[in-house]
């Protein structure tokens, strides 16, 4: 298991990387950015920072490589079905759970 050090650690990095993302706009553009290319980029780089730090970690949660990724399949179809949050984790946990008594 983690140590709560390296937990706290990677919590606060995730923190930080959002804040400096979320704060480029405010330092450097004064005025109100009209590109939509550029108000995209901005609103969806935190969410992408955010998961490439997180995905692989979410493969070996589990203990199992193949249970996290049986866990993140669930999740992702569940997601893409417009399923509640709630839903999404509650199936994938079962999934793991059921995928981790077979193997």
């Amino acid at each position: 298991m983690m140590e709560l050090w390296k937990m706290a650690l990677m919590i606060l990095t995730m923190a930080g990387v959002t804040y400096v993302i979320r704060m480029i706009p405010m330092v450097f553009f004064r005025r109100k950015i009209k590109s939509n290319f550029v108000q995209s980029l901005f609103f969806y780089i935190p969410y992408a920072v955010l998961s490439a730090m997180t995905f692989p970690f979410v493969l070996y949660s589990t203990g199992n490589f193949w249970t996290g990724l049986i866990g993140t399949v669930v999740a992702l179809v569940a997601s893409t079905c417009k399923r509640s949050l709630l839903t999404v984790a509650i199936l994938s946990a079962v999934a793991v759970l059921i995928f981790g008594f077979i193997i």
